[in-house]
């Protein structure tokens, strides 16, 4: 019974930051880009003054599923790199948290360059 409730708490919370999205789409003159970047930008700083956290400890992948979710762990991999390395850490522990999702996401746009033709519109 426990798993289904990690479950259900990751569905809706999940889903209720995907309508979020769906709403901003529907209802104001965003771009889909600014609308994801904004997504990175609120989880970035969420997690920065220690929100983001709680809302992760509640919905585990309902929360970091979502591009908020990658705002909160490139946040997270900063503060960690700071503590360790100072300010240094600013530059590079950002991108060492997020470089897993990062490189996955250049591995799957290459394989779907080679698989996909694209055609004129």
């Amino acid at each position: 019974m426990d798993m289904f409730l990690d479950y259900l708490k990751a569905f809706v919370v999940g889903g209720a930051i995907c309508a979020v999205g769906q709403i901003l789409i529907d209802k104001t003159k965003l771009t889909p880009a600014r609308i994801l970047t904004g997504y990175v930008v609120v989880g970035f700083i969420l997690a920065a003054v220690g929100l983001y956290e709680p809302i992760v400890e509640f919905a585990g992948a309902g929360a970091t599923t979502p591009l908020s979710g990658f705002g909160y762990v490139v946040a997270k991999g900063v503060q960690k790199a700071v503590s360790e390395q100072g300010w240094l850490g600013v530059m590079t522990g950002g991108l060492t948290a997020a470089a897993g999702g990062i490189g996955a996401a250049v591995l799957f746009a290459f394989i779907a360059s080679l698989i996909v033709k694209p055609r004129d519109k």
